[in-house]
């Protein structure tokens, strides 16, 4: 007979006594409160009326909202489980999203921080993929994401292996390494060289900000980025890590997205011709009205 499967997470109800005594006297109160609103009613006209009722639905409401707190639990999860009840296989396709626009108001460090603390989650790699959107197609995003899927060859094998929680590297090199019997010292070793990697990735990325350090826009990988604004740009898309040989140790994709912005001109229209019958237009489409209705 197999053994049964652990669950996932353990709901755990609160003693709550002393509230509820309280929230008993106060419904009591309201109660006691109405009724003598409606046994009074007759002998003090309109206005008594126009309380009865407010104090009614206020009643109600109150009534309501109690009923969402009067049994409280709290829950207790146990993510080290997963894997007792499904197989590696029969895990869901996970796909991450990060969003940034403008590397002067979000920092690209910041963005690769997010990127690498999502490269390591604690999940099977060949189930993973990350998606940064970049809408303002920014050359210096990709320089800085193609920085950091070198640093991530070392960085999410570091925190498999050793079991790290804390993913972004910039926290966790911000505080102090606590002495442990578990620090071998191998592990130190690979602290300390990691440590050094993020710090040079930081001054990579800080010299490409300042321009102290640029990047070649002429190597291919830079190429579609070479004559794009950000308020106008096509849709590009590299693709910075695949996970090729799908393999579960391995690293997860990581695809930088660049979704075609058009600049908006809707204050100025433009006048054109319908491609199909010549016929000028206020607006500036390539179609008449009535053969854009027939496309549609």
């Amino acid at each position: 007979m197999a053994a049964p499967i652990s669950p996932l997470y353990e709901k755990i109800p609160q003693k709550n006594t002393l509230h509820r005594a309280l929230e008993f006297t106060i419904f009591f109160l309201l109660l006691s409160l109405l009724a003598y609103r409606l046994l009074s009613l007759k002998n003090n006209g309109f206005a008594w009326l126009i309380a009865f009722l407010c104090e009614s639905w206020f009643t109600f409401l109150w009534v309501l909202n109690l009923s969402s707190k009067w049994n409280p639990v709290s829950y207790i999860t146990y993510p080290e489980r997963l894997l007792q009840c499904y197989q590696v296989d029969e895990l869901p396709p996970v796909d991450m999203f990060v969003t940034t626009t403008d590397p002067m108001l979000e920092p690209p460090i910041i963005t690769v921080n997010t990127v690498l603390s999502l490269l390591a989650l604690d999940y099977p790699a060949n189930k993973l993929s990350c998606y940064v959107s970049d809408d303002g197609a920014s050359r210096l995003t990709f320089y800085s994401l193609l920085e950091a899927s070198k640093f991530a060859k070392l960085w999410v094998p570091f925190c498999k292996k050793y079991g790290i929680q804390t993913r972004a590297p910039f926290r966790y090199f911000s505080t102090e390494l606590v002495s442990s019997n578990d620090n071998s010292m191998e592990f130190l070793q690979e602290y300390r060289k990691i440590k050094e990697r993020y710090e040079e990735l930081g001054q990579k990325i800080e010299g490409a900000t300042l321009k102290s350090m640029p990047y070649e826009l002429s190597s291919a990988e830079f190429v579609a980025f070479s004559n794009v604004e950000r308020e106008n740009h096509p849709t590009i898309i590299k693709v910075i890590l695949e996970n090729k040989e799908s393999r579960p140790d391995g690293l997860p994709h990581l695809i930088n997205l660049c979704i075609q912005r058009e600049a908006c001109q809707a204050s100025t229209p433009l006048q054109s011709r319908c491609r199909e019958c010549s016929d000028q237009s206020l607006w500036s489409y390539d179609k008449c009205s009535f053969h854009a209705e027939r496309r549609l």
